[in-house]
């Protein structure tokens, strides 16, 4: 059975970064009628909020990114101590003395002379009064000795892959503080979880190199991985800064529909066109990884404003039900308004606008060229309430009395009616107006 799982820390909000990762773990078991875990990496307590956590499954939710269990690593510090010990007792962890400082001078050194900035590996020649000295003194951190031979595997996105792990630094596991790293913890999880495929940003391809070689430590199955390319903005440049800006939950309060956000996303950087999905299944169906190519893909959020209109626009009432009630439309009118505006409107959030225009009349918008023109007309406009055919017939007497056609015609009475110059079919508004400004 194939067993997947997505790991965000709940440091913080999830966002379009983070998704990307989730979705495509998540369509992958269910194509195959799999397992999808989702784990909280809580293993740092000062930064882990329950807050968080409860975002992150708000917002999987409100996507229908539904788990079938979850995992905390915050319970399970004792199999991560375990692990740590088994490592011990083949001489594959070592205790390290150096400090944040002295391990960047050393890196500095390094580049200075034209090497890669690799751990030298020099807490391994200390004699066992060294260490003893050192560990009196300051509180160590831990080691993983890597094998420095090629680590190889076939990614499923990016194909062969191989990196020489002597050009590698030996991972640190757990910090001075006792703190267990996230590398030491999904090792462990993956393993114990039988996770079979792993699929996450390529900015992980050197973690996977050496979490193979760790697999392979513990007698675990070495999952199959496959990196997907990072997301840039529009125009290329690095979304790290703008992720914030980023999080689901505001484009959730912006109004972006579920289905848009997640055609967008199942398609964006493969060779397929983005198209919009009427449901999870066809998503789901439709969705193939190894489409995807290494290239940097570029994401604009104004793209999914399109996209949830197109998605408005096929929905019937009672999908909105809720919402068209909230903004006060009354029950008698709900179905009439709502396909009347569902063509006008870029999210669900713009119903309300729409309907206090009907409630309470608009501000005319009459350019100074068309005011007796449109001061005729209103002075024709028969008394409410008006119907299907009231647009049709006064807008065909206020030609007759003013030889006016066409745009010339229509355009400053949309204006006078809406102050809008767009909008739905006046024929079909009109009779939705219950006040009307002249």
């Amino acid at each position: 059975m194939i067993t997947t799982r997505f790991a965000p820390s709940p440091t913080g909000y999830l966002h379009i970064g983070n998704l990307r990762t989730a979705l495509f773990n998540f369509l992958i078991s269910r194509q195959a009628g799999g397992e999808f875990i989702l784990r909280i990496d809580d293993t740092d307590p000062e930064r882990s909020k329950p807050e968080y956590v409860d975002g992150i499954k708000r917002d999987l939710e409100w996507l229908g990114l539904h788990w079938d269990r979850v995992e905390h690593q915050s319970a399970r510090f004792e199999r991560y101590a375990e692990v740590a010990d088994q490592l011990r007792d083949k001489g594959l962890f070592y205790e390290c003395f150096e400090t944040p400082v002295e391990l960047d001078l050393k890196r500095k050194k390094q580049l200075n002379m034209g090497k890669p900035p690799v751990y030298d590996r020099s807490a391994l020649s200390l004699s066992d009064a060294e260490s003893d000295a050192l560990r009196g003194d300051r509180a160590p951190h831990w080691r993983f000795k890597l094998d420095q031979s090629r680590i190889e595997w076939t990614d499923g996105i990016l194909g062969d892959l191989s990196i020489d792990a002597a050009s590698v630094s030996d991972p640190v596991l757990i910090r001075g503080d006792g703190q267990v790293l996230y590398t030491l913890a999904s090792i462990c999880d993956d393993t114990d979880m039988g996770v079979t495929h792993v699929v996450r940003g390529s900015d992980h391809v050197t973690n996977t190199a050496t979490q193979i070689q760790m697999i392979r430590a513990i007698a675990g199955t070495v999952p199959s991985f496959a990196h997907h390319s990072l997301l840039t903005g529009p125009k290329g440049e690095g979304l790290s800064k703008r992720l914030g800006s980023l999080a689901l939950r505001d484009m959730r309060g912006a109004g972006i529909q579920p289905m848009a956000l997640l055609s967008h996303l199942a398609r964006l950087g493969s060779s397929d066109p983005v198209e919009l999905r009427s449901s999870m299944g066809e998503i789901i169906t439709g969705f193939d990884l190894t489409k995807f190519g290494s290239a940097p893909t570029k994401f604009d959020e104004a793209d999914l404003v399109p996209i949830t209109a197109k998605y408005l626009q096929g929905l019937e009432l009672a999908d909105v039900a809720e919402d068209v009630a909230a903004i006060g439309v009354p029950a008698d009118k709900a179905e009439d308004f709502w396909t009347v505006i569902r063509s006008n409107i870029a999210t669900l959030e713009d119903l309300g606008n729409w309907w206090a225009l009907i409630e309470n009349g608009a501000t005319p918008d009459i350019d100074p060229e068309d005011q007796e023109f449109v001061a005729q007309a209103m002075a024709m406009l028969p008394e409410g309430p008006f119907d299907s055919t009231t647009w049709g017939a006064w807008t065909a007497e206020v030609k007759q009395a003013t030889g006016r056609k066409g745009k010339g015609l229509f355009m400053p009475l949309r204006k006078a009616l809406t102050g809008m110059s767009h909008g739905p079919d006046m024929g079909a508004l009109l009779p939705l107006l219950q006040k009307i400004r002249r």
